[in-house]
């Protein structure tokens, strides 16, 4: 597990990439269809890191457009697989994810931890992220019917 890490990022053209990777990197297994929409949207971006042909990190992120303000990056997700963990694959994922907003135009990123991901936490705060307090509200399986 000395391998090398490098960071890909993924385009229109890695459908088969994206879907080959093992399950155990994102929450799920990979949506083909949905890998395809992502892939093809140009205000997606996605991350992701490998050990050799494994795929040990990613990081996702959407350019979100508003009619009075400038561009900005959200970070969907970041993940790294268990046995990869503590060897700073999350932070340069995310890092490198941060650098390609600000190439795209983004005037600013965030995103939401939840309060008791504690190695989530220590990661954004590490990278200098203002900590903001905000309410989150969510509508999953609400549509469920």
């Amino acid at each position: 597990m000395g391998d090398k890490i490098t960071i890909r990022r993924l385009g229109p053209g890695d459908l088969e990439l994206l879907c080959a990777v093992p399950e155990g990197l994102f929450d799920e297994a990979v949506d083909p269809g949905q890998a395809r929409a992502f892939l093809d949207d140009p205000m997606h971006e996605l991350l992701l890191a490998f050990a050799g042909d494994l795929a040990v990190g990613m990081a996702s992120g959407t350019v979100l457009l508003h009619p009075d303000k400038q561009p900005a990056m959200f970070i969907n997700e970041v993940g790294v697989r268990d046995d990869y963990l503590r060897r700073g694959i999350g932070r340069a994922v995310t890092q490198a994810l941060i650098d390609l907003a600000r190439e795209r135009g983004c005037k600013g990123v965030w995103l939401g931890a939840d309060t008791d991901n504690t190695p989530a936490l220590a990661l954004y705060r590490a990278l200098g992220g203002d900590e903001l307090t905000i309410v989150g509200f969510g509508w999953d399986g609400a549509f469920d019917d």
